[in-house]
């Protein structure tokens, strides 16, 4: 699966601020939130951040811990791209029915920044590819 840089949203604050660059980006739920926030926070969520920025690529992707029950919840509302850790009969079973739905099933994350962290958002131009705040006289945030 190769998507746009991977960014950990926690709200909309942060999703609006990964999609203001308007540069392609992935938004990715923090570790296990598909099982301890649910499935539909995690697309109102992806559909408040698509407003802001119309046609601007947004992937998305739902990190279910070790929970396939929200991984089934999460693709059959439609979420197809997922972060499941479970045994591999189970992983496989999923994995079988995200692929027949066009998504990926990953055993761990992708990398990415966290906007949860402190000092995130000033790493967020570089971590998308952008000249950073100096370099070019304007800056992003």
């Amino acid at each position: 699966m190769s998507h746009p840089p991977a960014i950990i949203v926690h709200g909309l604050a942060m999703a609006r601020l990964a999609v203001a660059a308007g540069q392609p980006v992935t938004l990715l739920s923090a570790e296990g939130a598909g099982a301890y926030a649910g499935v539909g926070w995690w697309q109102a969520l992806m559909r408040a951040a698509r407003l802001e920025c119309p046609g601007l690529e947004v992937h998305h992707i739902l990190d279910c811990g070790s929970t396939p029950g929200r991984a089934l919840e999460a693709l059959q509302a439609g979420q197809v791209n997922l972060v499941l850790r479970a045994e591999p009969r189970v992983w496989d079973d999923i994995a079988w029915r995200v692929a027949q739905q066009g998504g990926a099933l990953l055993a761990a994350p992708p990398p990415a920044l966290d906007l949860g962290k402190p000092g995130a958002d000033r790493q967020l131009p570089a971590w998308l590819g952008l000249a950073q705040a100096g370099d070019t006289g304007t800056a992003f945030l």
